[in-house]
């Protein structure tokens, strides 16, 4: 009888936090994307991160809350965007914030700059994504600074270094991979944005990423959902990790 009583408060419970959204459940480490990825960063013994499309610093910011202690270099071309990345890592000797975007040619070349500022990319944007988050409409441009990785990466890299990959440039995700040929022999294990469906003219699909880096000798290890259309519930974005199993 208790035990029926304790079972029935408890969906009450649950049934009243997801009318205001929470979802109560019990914790599995092993569903957690954030203690997955520090699993495979121990096991491999991630010491440096590039963080390609830092933004203001949001991936370095969880890596640091998840536990991570080693050294992160962000690369970030906007200037609104990279002014606050610079502070949020000042106090922080181990993470370096670069003004420059990464792609397969050294060039100077126009960004489109997004209102919700994260979603501003090389790429022209598609309807479809318009139409799902009105925030990423385009309301500017800004001249940047265009780098390959191949060019950089021993500034940065050292040769016993063991090097995570993190892409998030919005749809550009190939250019940044054309222009690490020869670092990704050195690159331990990625995290890529993989899209389901075309969000910017011209960006790689989820297949083709996959078979892309498959090819050169990483193993997908876990998907972990980003972006769903909120009307339709269909998943249109997800962030792949890749190491070399």
């Amino acid at each position: 009888m208790l035990r029926r009583l304790a079972k029935r408060s408890q969906r009450f419970t649950k049934r009243t936090l997801r009318r205001v959204g929470i979802n109560l459940s019990r914790y599995d480490a092993r569903r957690d994307p954030a203690t997955v990825r520090m699993r495979f960063f121990k096991r491999f013994g991630i010491d440096v991160v590039l963080d390609v499309g830092a933004n203001v610093g949001q991936y370095g910011s969880r890596l640091r809350d998840d536990g991570y202690q080693g050294r992160i270099v962000s690369f970030e071309p906007l200037s609104a965007a990279f002014g606050l990345l610079a502070t949020r890592c000042r106090d922080d000797d181990k993470w370096t914030a670069i003004h420059v975007a990464l792609g397969d040619r050294a060039e100077a070349r126009e960004i489109n700059i997004s209102r919700n500022s994260y979603s501003s990319s090389l790429l022209a944007i598609l309807p479809n994504l318009l139409a799902t988050a009105p925030e990423t409409e385009y309301v500017g441009k800004e001249q940047i600074r265009i780098e390959l990785l191949d060019d950089c990466f021993d500034r940065h890299c050292g040769v016993d270094d063991k090097v995570f990959l993190k892409i998030d440039t919005q749809g550009f995700t190939n250019h940044v991979l054309r222009g690490a040929t020869k670092s990704l022999d050195r690159i331990a294990g990625l995290q890529v944005e993989l899209s389901l469906v075309a969000l910017y003219e011209g960006e790689p699909l989820i297949g083709e990423v996959i078979a892309y880096l498959e090819r050169l000798g990483f193993r997908l290890v876990l998907l972990i959902p980003e972006f769903t259309d909120a009307q339709t519930g269909q998943q249109l974005q997800v962030d792949g990790i890749f190491f070399r199993l």
